[in-house]
Formats: structure tokens, C-alpha cells, sequence
């Protein structure tokens, strides 16, 4: 730097040289920074950083320091702020869509059909599975060498069925108890059930039995307020038979038995279909024909049919009672008149395995024998099939002059039985009362022929409907009630059941196989948590 000439410094007078930026005494800037006055010219500052900026909406005065000012650009407008929020938002969202991906589970179609839980209780035994073999169902004495028909194990078919699918809770289903943890999880597995009552009415929809019009007070207010009510639930066919015949066995129904069988006459078989149905005509099938009463027989379990008006001190036929065979049958027309026994409301005697057994008088008794049967506990049957005769099983025709007709009669049976039954020890130690309607009426006002859990459109020992007339072979919308003591807390399930399904249910409970229709894929149990509910 020699030769050049020095100049002093604006704020402390040091010589400085030329070019030179900044006092090496003070640190005072001396000469501007090239590029900096570049940029500061952009935004229309002074390179000069001693001169004020002109003011401007792109300009601000920042102090740096206690002695010097620095020109910067000012901070963007409130409204600029707001855009560019907004917009960095909207980036985002669209962002997060893209990169998600769709699951299945959120399409309507495939979900489960809704599922409404009103009240619910956990029971003890809401996580045990059901039996699945013979040495874990309920031992049970034979009251004698020839009391259980059908002894000759079942084929292979019908080896124990696995436990139960796990199943995801149904979209749309509530649980008011909102509980965590364990309690709230959904039952998987039906609880151990060591006996299974079944009340079969009669010809009535589900308006006129569960319905809030309903005249039978003890069953859909008493009863409905401590049970799980299904009020999806089906017949399969018409007339009151063939839905009795196949809660039994899981056959469709022949023309003789959709029509109550006039003539008690054999089923004359033509052949095996498919879903082990038997092809052909007739009412009293043949001794092959499996029936749930054979398949707990082979596991060394007991069923019996406690139907009312037979083997009673009033009664006018005795146990096991039916027509001679190949003779009309009296009872299956015509108004009932009280005490009288209707063939067609006992569907044990339509199944020759039953009927040729020596123990049919032992299995198919009055409704007098439930008492001393309940008294047993734990030895009583595991299968309690109860029918109330025409005058008190809710069909909606008068019997007699003065007994008044429909769900009345019927009410005041259930009223008379269910306590009995709540109060025993058979019940208390794993028992399910199922009470329901075989099928809604075919005809007049109320005639419903729908269906569900997909069962055949067509039957295959019926001819195709009419054209013009209903499709299917339905039995309409009767309703059921379940009670038991792992139910603690009224619920209310609009899942698709029929009586395939309670055949099913069954089955699965005593670890059997599948018959007939009750195999059929539509056709589901039902859900454990159903049994197994959650303390409200």
C-alpha cells in the first residue's frame, strides 16, 4: 500500500488506506461492500449505509447495535400471511391424500350388517369357548340301556366343529358401556352352554310378539328387557312343520310337510340332493335321515320334546303320539279346540330314527315331565324342546268359544314356564332359552314370505313359485328372544339369523357338525357376544 495515500477514519480520524473497508481502530466501515451495495440497490436502500433509506413499503429501518441502522426489507402484509398459511395448508392435505391408502373395511359394502347393542353385562364365563369335543361337553346319565336313539356314531361329517371365527365388531354397532381394556373387547368364543332350551310358538309375525302393539306383555316387556333380542330373525319356509323339521334337521321342506301334513304318511325319497338334502315327497322321513337329536345321542347327550296335550291326565293321546301311518291326520285342519294335540306342532315324531326307537316315549313326553326334568340340574337333557299346544302357542286362531286367540294365551304360558325354568339349577349352570315363532303368517294382512342368510331362492322338493308371486320360499320375519345367565343386560341384535342359525348355534355349542342347510355359507351362529355381553 505504499505511495498511496491514507485517509482518516469518519469516526476515530486513524489513517486508513484506500479500499479499505472497515478502521482497524474502531471498526467503523469505511468504504461500502461492493455486493452489498448491489443489493441494497435492488430494494431501492442506499449503498451508503450512512444515508437514510427512503421510505417506501419495501423498506425498514432495524437498529444494529446502539449506533447503527441497517435498511431491511419490511415483513410481509397481514393478508400475505393469511394466503400463504392457507395455502401451505391445502399442500399438506392434498400431501396426506395422496400418500394414504384405502382400506377395504371402509366401504360400505363391506362391512358387517349393523349391529345394535342396548345394555350390555360380561359374565365369568364370557371367554370360555363352547365344547369342542365329547370329553369336554356335560357328562350326562342315560336313564337306561335303550333311553338314547340313534346310538350308532355319526359318520365322520360330522366330527366337532372348529371353535368359532374370531369376528371384528359390526360398523355402526354402540356399546354404552365404553369401557377399556378387557371389558370392552368383543366376545369371540360362546360361553359354556350345557343346556339349550327352545319355546316354539306359532304363526305369528314379529309385530304381534315383540312388537310395541304386542298383547303379550310378560314376553316383549318382562321378558325382552332382560334377554337379547334378534329382531332380524326368519323362518325358512311355510307352513308351521317344515320350520320345525328344520330347526331338527336342516331339511327344506317337502309339498306334505309345507302344508302340515293332512296325510301322516313316509316321505317316499327319490334320492340325496345337495346340502345333504333329501329328495322326494312325503311327511316321515327315513331312518338315515340325521337329525340333531341322533347327533347328541352319538356324544352321549339327551333330547327330549315336552310337547302339550300328549301323556297328561287330560290328555287324550299318550307319549310319542301320531296318526298310523299312510292315514289323514285330523289335527293338521280345522279350528284347535282346548286340550287337543296337533301332530304337526311335534316335529320328533316326523323322523323315523326317533319314531322306531324304543326310547320315543321317553324323548317325546308331555309338558308335565319339564318339572321333574329341571329338578335334575345338571343331568337334565341338553336339548329341551318345549311346544305349547294350538290353544297357547300364539296362533292367531280363537280356541274354543271362550279362550281367547293370539299372543294372550300364549303370554300366560310363558309366564307360567320361563320362571320354572330361570329358577332351576338346570338353567343357572350354563342354560339358553330361545323363544320364537316357526313362521309368520302366509297369508291374510300380516302374510310375510321374506328371507334371509342366504337359503336357497328354491327348494328343491318344492316347484317354482307362481309367476307374479312372491320369489323364494321364505317363512318372513318372526323374531327370538334369548335368555340366559351369561345375559345380564337387555341387548337388541339386527344381524340376519333364522332357524338355520339356531340349528347352527346348537350344534356349535355341543361341538357337532353342520346338517343340511345349517352348512350353508349365508348361514351364521350366533355371535358370541350376543352371550357374552359387556357390563353396562
Amino acid at each position: 500500500m505504499d505511495g498511496e495515500p491514507l485517509e482518516p477514519c469518519s469516526q476515530c480520524g486513524a489513517p486508513s488506506a484506500r479500499g479499505q473497508r472497515y478502521c482497524l481502530t474502531c471498526g467503523a466501515r469505511v468504504a461500502p461492500d461492493p455486493l452489498l451495495a448491489g443489493l441494497l440497490a435492488r430494494i431501492g436502500a442506499p449503498a451508503d449505509p450512512d444515508v437514510p433509506a427512503e421510505p417506501g413499503p419495501v423498506a425498514a429501518m432495524r437498529p444494529v447495535g446502539k449506533r447503527r441502522w441497517l435498511n431491511v426489507p419490511a415483513a410481509p402484509r397481514p393478508r400475505v400471511w393469511a394466503a400463504l398459511a392457507v395455502g401451505f395448508l391445502g399442500f399438506g392435505v392434498l400431501l396426506g391424500g395422496a400418500a394414504r391408502r384405502p382400506s377395504p373395511a371402509a366401504l360400505a359394502s363391506a362391512r358387517a350388517p349393523l349391529r345394535v347393542v342396548l345394555a350390555n353385562a360380561p359374565s365369568p364365563a364370557a371367554t370360555e369357548g363352547a365344547p369342542a369335543s365329547a370329553e369336554e361337553a356335560p357328562a350326562q346319565e342315560p336313564e337306561s340301556p335303550a333311553s338314547e336313539p340313534g346310538a350308532t356314531p355319526a359318520p365322520a361329517s360330522s366330527a366337532p366343529a372348529p371353535a368359532a371365527a374370531k369376528q371384528e365388531p359390526a360398523e355402526g354397532s354402540s356399546n354404552p358401556a365404553g369401557g377399556q381394556g378387557a371389558a370392552s373387547a368383543p366376545a369371540t368364543k360362546l360361553p359354556k352352554i350345557r343346556r339349550v332350551f327352545v319355546v316354539m310358538l306359532s304363526d305369528e309375525p314379529y309385530a304381534s310378539v315383540f312388537g310395541p302393539a304386542s298383547s303379550a306383555h310378560y314376553l316383549s316387556q318382562t321378558l325382552e328387557h332382560k334377554g337379547a333380542l334378534l329382531v332380524r330373525y326368519d323362518a325358512v319356509a311355510h307352513e308351521q312343520l317344515a320350520n320345525e323339521l328344520a330347526l331338527l334337521s336342516g331339511q327344506g321342506p317337502t309339498p306334505e310337510t309345507a302344508s302340515n301334513c293332512p296325510t301322516y304318511a313316509d316321505l317316499a325319497a327319490t334320492g340325496s340332493g345337495a346340502d345333504g338334502q333329501v329328495t322326494g315327497s312325503g311327511c316321515v322321513y327315513p331312518a338315515a335321515t340325521r337329525t340333531l337329536v341322533g347327533q347328541l345321542a352319538a356324544k352321549h347327550l339327551k333330547a327330549r320334546a315336552y310337547v302339550e296335550g300328549i301323556d297328561e291326565p287330560s290328555a287324550s293321546a299318550g307319549a310319542c303320539a301320531h296318526p298310523v301311518l299312510g292315514q289323514s291326520d285330523p289335527s293338521s285342519a280345522g279350528a284347535p279346540v282346548a286340550g287337543s294335540y296337533a301332530t304337526f306342532r311335534n316335529p320328533f315324531v316326523y323322523f323315523h330314527s326317533i319314531l322306531d326307537s324304543p326310547s320315543c316315549a321317553v324323548q317325546d313326553v308331555g309338558i308335565g315331565r319339564l318339572s321333574a326334568d329341571l329338578a335334575l340340574g345338571g343331568r337334565a337333557p341338553s336339548l329341551l324342546y318345549i311346544s305349547p299346544d294350538r290353544c297357547h302357542d300364539g296362533e292367531p286362531t280363537p280356541c274354543g268359544s271362550t279362550s281367547p286367540g293370539a299372543m294372550a294365551p300364549a303370554d300366560a304360558f310363558l309366564k307360567q314356564w320361563i320362571p320354572r325354568i330361570e329358577a332351576s339349577k338346570a338353567y343357572k349352570e350354563g342354560g339358553l332359552i330361545a323363544i320364537t315363532t316357526d313362521e309368520a303368517p302366509s297369508s291374510g294382512e300380516f302374510a310375510d314370505s321374506s328371507s334371509c342368510c342366504g337359503q336357497p331362492l328354491r327348494y328343491p322338493n318344492l316347484a317354482p313359485p307362481p309367476p307374479g308371486g312372491p320369489t323364494g320360499h321364505g317363512g318372513g320375519t318372526v323374531g327370538a328372544l334369548l335368555l340366559s345367565p351369561f345375559i345380564t343386560h337387555s341387548s337388541t341384535s339386527q344381524e340376519p339369523y333364522n332357524h338355520y342359525s339356531l340349528l347352527r348355534t346348537i350344534e356349535d355349542v355341543f361341538g357337532l357338525g353342520h346338517l343340511g342347510y345349517a352348512a350353508l355359507a349365508g348361514v351364521k351362529p350366533f355371535e358370541p357376544s350376543l352371550l357374552a355381553t359387556v357390563k353396562g
